[in-house]
Order: structure tokens, then C-alpha cells, then sequence
């Protein structure tokens, strides 16, 4: 082989490395606009979705938080209440036992007055018999 061809074949190769090149460099932009056409709109539509969700969770948090309080507060009020109705229940029977027996004690009393002032008006009732008995036998 002589140096002319020797130098005509490095000069194809290195033309054949040209175009390889050049082919690759038009592979690279074309798979670039492809794959930005792929993934471009998908990536936007995503991040909008993201920010809406970002901010619909930061108002979910907020939220969350003012029931959460608003919860330990009412669970506070409630048991605050449960308690009074407790003792307002006791203080309803207790007050009624309490009332009853004051009533029972009242008719207890009476009753006794009565029972003595029968007892006495007997006693007189069998006196005047036993006179009336006694004027009748004489």
C-alpha cells in the first residue's frame, strides 16, 4: 500500500468520524425536543397539581390545628359539664330524701299530737262513761 492510499484512507475514516459526529450531534437534539415533548407538559402540569396540593395542605393543617383546639377545649367544657350535671343529679336526690324526711318527721309529729290528744280525750270519754254508768246503776 502506498502512502498516498495510506493517507486517502485515514482521510475517509477521519470524514467517516465527521459524519458519525454530525449524526450524533443531530441524534442529541432530536432526542432532546422528543423526550422535552414527552415529559415538558407532564412536568408543569405536576408542579401546578403539587402547588395547589402544597397550599390546600398548608389550609388543611391550619385547620386541623383550630379543630384540634377547639376539640381539647370542648372536651374541657363537656367534661365541665358532666361533672356539674353529676352533682346536680346528687344534689336533686339528696335534696328530695332530705325534704321527704323533713316531711316524715312534720307528720310523725303531728300525728303524735293527735294520738295524744285522742289518748287524753279518751281517757275523759271513759270518765264520763263510768259517771254515766255510775248515775245510771244509782
Amino acid at each position: 500500500m502506498s502512502e498516498q492510499e495510506i493517507r486517502s484512507q485515514i482521510s475517509e475514516l477521519e470524514d467517516e468520524i465527521t459524519r458519525v459526529e454530525e449524526e450524533a450531534s443531530k441524534k442529541e437534539a432530536s432526542a432532546e425536543k422528543e423526550i422535552e415533548a414527552d415529559f415538558d407538559d407532564k412536568i408543569s402540569d405536576t408542579k401546578s397539581k403539587l402547588e395547589v396540593g402544597e397550599v390546600d395542605l398548608k389550609e388543611a393543617t391550619e385547620k386541623s390545628k383550630e379543630w384540634t383546639k377547639k376539640m381539647n377545649k370542648l372536651n374541657v367544657d363537656v367534661a365541665s359539664l358532666k361533672k356539674k350535671l353529676d352533682n346536680l343529679v346528687k344534689g336533686k336526690a339528696k335534696a328530695l330524701n332530705k325534704k321527704l324526711d323533713d316531711i316524715l318527721k312534720e307528720k310523725k309529729n303531728k300525728i303524735k299530737t293527735y294520738e295524744t290528744d285522742i289518748k287524753a280525750l279518751r281517757k275523759k270519754l271513759e270518765k264520763l262513761e263510768a259517771e254515766a254508768l255510775k248515775k245510771q246503776t244509782s
